[in-house]
């Protein structure tokens, strides 16, 4: 690993995308709450996709949609308000599609936040395709919120690690914990059939292989400490047959799960791998999915 000391990331603003399902309502709030913690401000978004729409729908439809879309802005606005009324709120009723008006709004350091679930037809914000492909896309840390609106506090936030090269967007995790004043568990699962499968030679040492996995997990571990000194950092290796179950099994144990999501093969594609879709569809926490390079574009602000 490399000896020097990196620079603690800065959380930026926090961009919630509304769209007038139960969901994003719970995202919304969900996402006002993290606005606080890091004390930055809270931008809700409603993509109205009236560039798109304009193409086949009259002046009057178009003039309907935009003011349905500002009423639900400003009722998502007046209940943060209720709970977070010291917060700074801004408001953004948007002509682009929602993957599109997402990334605009959070620019190159905010953090977008959507639910897990959206409206049908052309309100669809969420999930499925928009809201994985804005967790496949989007060059800033995307939150999918998951689990239930009142879940207690677990004081703690996973992050799922494999090797050495996890140490930038890991910095992303400890900063979420730091912001929470929470622990971070470092989760790193080894998959036996898939180590067996490919190198039958490792039959021999699974043993060895397993001590090895524990060392690059300690030894993250032991990076993030030298950046926060004060930050509980802990660190597990799993042992199992499914990567995606044991991380599920692990969401609903914290109150935060963060991973990073790797550079596209040949630069093009979506590259969210199926470990993050299956979080994104089943963890019982909120899922942060953090892309490749966004700790070293927010140095370079």
């Amino acid at each position: 690993m490399d000896s020097e000391i990196p620079v603690r990331p800065e959380l930026g603003a926090v961009v919630a995308g509304v769209d007038g399902s139960p969901t994003a309502r719970t995202a919304a709030l969900w996402a006002a709450a993290e606005a606080d913690r890091r004390g930055r401000s809270l931008h809700l978004v409603h993509a109205a996709d009236t560039d798109r729409r304009s193409l086949f729908a009259d002046a009057e439809t178009i003039q309907s949609v935009r003011e349905a879309g500002r009423d639900l802005l400003a009722e998502t606005a007046d209940a943060v308000h209720e709970r977070f009324p010291d917060l700074t709120l801004t408001r953004e009723l948007s002509r682009r599609e929602p993957i599109a008006g997402l990334r605009a709004a959070a620019g190159r350091q905010g953090t977008i936040v959507v639910g897990h679930r959206g409206l049908g037809g052309f309100a669809t914000l969420m999930l499925g395709s928009v809201g994985l492909g804005m967790a496949a896309r989007a060059d800033v840390p995307v939150i999918v919120v998951r689990g239930e609106a009142e879940r207690p506090e677990t004081g703690s936030v996973t992050a799922a690690v494999h090797d050495a090269s996890d140490l930038e967007w890991l910095l992303v995790a400890a900063a979420e914990a730091h912001a929470r004043k929470a622990a971070l568990r470092l989760v790193s699962v080894w998959n036996v059939l898939l180590h067996a499968g490919r190198v039958a030679t490792m039959l021999d040492d699974l043993d060895g292989v397993a001590r090895r996995r524990v060392h690059k997990a300690k030894e993250l571990a032991d990076r993030v400490r030298e950046v926060y000194p004060d930050l509980i950092v802990g660190h597990h290796v799993e042992t199992g047959t499914s990567t995606p179950g044991i991380l599920i099994d692990a969401s609903g144990r914290t109150d935060l799960i963060v991973m990073g999501r790797g550079r596209r093969p040949l630069g093009v594609g979506p590259s969210l791998g199926r470990v993050a879709h299956a979080l994104i569809h089943h963890a019982h926490c909120p899922v942060e999915i953090v892309p490749s390079g966004f700790t070293a574009r927010g140095e370079e602000t």
